[in-house]
C-alpha cells in the first residue's frame, strides 16, 4: 500500500488520498493513520533496523512463500499424523532444510538444545510466554506472535488453557447414571463369566475322571497322551506306553505303579518330568 499509493517512482512520499477502489473496507480516519505512521521518523528507524537484520538472517527461511501454516499441514499429511501441531523447534528447523535436504550445523544446533531443555524444564515453565526456541535463541518473544508458528499464531491461542468450570446439578446426575448403568453391567459380566467357570471347572473333572478310570493299559506297547496335573491340569505330549515286563527306567526298575513312556511330540517344552534322570540330568519332558 506504502509503496503503490504513498510513493513516486523514485521512492519519495507524494501526497495521496485514500484509495476509493478500497473505500468499502478502508475508512478515511484509518488512511490517515495509515498515512501519518508511514511518514513518522521512528517507523522508518524501526523499518530500517529490521530490514538490516532481515537482509542477513543467522538462520534463512527456505521454504520461500510457503508460510509455517502451510509447511506444518504438509508435514502432518506427509506424517499421517492425527497431531494438529508441530513443537514450535520442530517446525522452525523443519522450515530452514533447503531441497537437498541438508541441515546447517547451525540450525541442528538450535534443535537439538531445544530438545535438551524441553526435557529440563518443567511443563508449567514451557507452557510459559516465553516458547523453548526463544530461549535457545537468546531473543525477545514480541507480544502477538509465537517466534517459529507464523502468522497469526498468538501466545493465547498456542498455549491455551482448557477452561474448567464446575459441573451443573443435571450433568453429576447424568454422570452418576451413566456410572450406575457401567456398575451394572461389569455385575452382569462378572455372574456370567463366574457362571462359565463354574461349567467348565465341572467339565475338566469330568474330563479327568474319564481319564484316570480307564482300563489299565494292555501288554505292549500302546500309543498314549501325556498329561500333567501341576501346576495346572494339561496335555504336554504325545508317545507310547511301553507295559512290557523288565522294563528300566534310566537303567532302573520302575517304581511302583509306574510304566515306561517313550515321548514322539512334545506339546510343553517347559514341562518337568514325573522321575528326571539324575544321571543325565534330564529334567524336561
Amino acid at each position: 500500500m506504502s509503496n503503490k499509493f504513498l510513493k513516486d517512482e523514485e521512492g519519495k512520499f507524494v501526497e495521496a488520498e485514500r484509495p476509493m477502489k478500497y473505500a468499502e473496507i478502508i475508512s478515511a480516519e484509518e488512511w490517515d493513520n495509515f498515512v501519518a505512521k508511514r511518514r513518522n521518523e521512528k517507523f522508518h528507524e524501526v523499518s530500517e533496523k529490521n530490514r538490516k537484520r532481515a537482509s542477513k538472517p543467522a538462520y534463512p527461511y527456505k521454504k520461500r512463500r510457503t508460510g509455517y501454516a502451510r509447511l506444518q499441514q504438509r508435514i502432518l499429511a506427509e506424517e499421517k499424523s492425527d497431531a494438529t501441531s508441530l513443537p514450535e523447534h520442530v517446525l522452525w528447523k523443519a522450515a530452514r532444510v533447503g531441497k537437498d535436504g541438508v541441515v546447517v550445523e547451525a540450525v541442528q544446533n538450535v534443535y537439538d538444545e531445544c530438545e535438551t531443555l524441553s526435557q529440563t524444564l518443567p511443563s508449567t515453565e514451557v507452557q510459559d510466554c516465553r516458547s523453548l526456541l526463544s530461549r535457545v535463541l537468546n531473543v525477545p518473544e514480541y507480544s502477538g506472535r509465537v517466534r517459529g508458528k507464523g502468522f497469526g499464531v498468538t501466545p493465547s491461542s498456542f498455549y491455551k488453557k482448557p477452561k474448567t468450570t464446575n459441573p451443573t446439578n443435571k450433568e453429576v446426575m447424568e454422570t452418576l447414571a451413566e456410572l450406575r448403568a457401567q456398575v451394572l453391567e461389569l455385575q452382569k459380566e462378572n455372574a456370567r463369566y463366574r457362571e462359565e467357570r463354574r461349567g467348565s471347572e465341572a467339565k475338566d473333572t469330568s474330563d479327568r475322571a474319564s481319564i484316570n478310570c480307564q482300563p489299565k493299559f494292555p501288554e505292549g506297547i500302546t500309543p498314549c497322551q501325556l498329561y500333567l496335573s501341576s501346576p495346572t491340569y494339561r496335555i504336554v505330549g504325545k508317545g507310547n506306553v511301553h507295559n512290557t515286563s523288565g522294563e528300566l527306567l534310566h537303567h532302573n526298575p520302575l517304581p511302583v505303579g509306574y510304566m515306561k513312556v517313550s515321548v514322539d511330540l512334545v506339546l510343553d517344552t517347559d514341562a518337568l518330568l514325573p522321575l528326571p534322570d539324575v544321571v543325565s540330568e534330564t529334567r524336561l519332558i
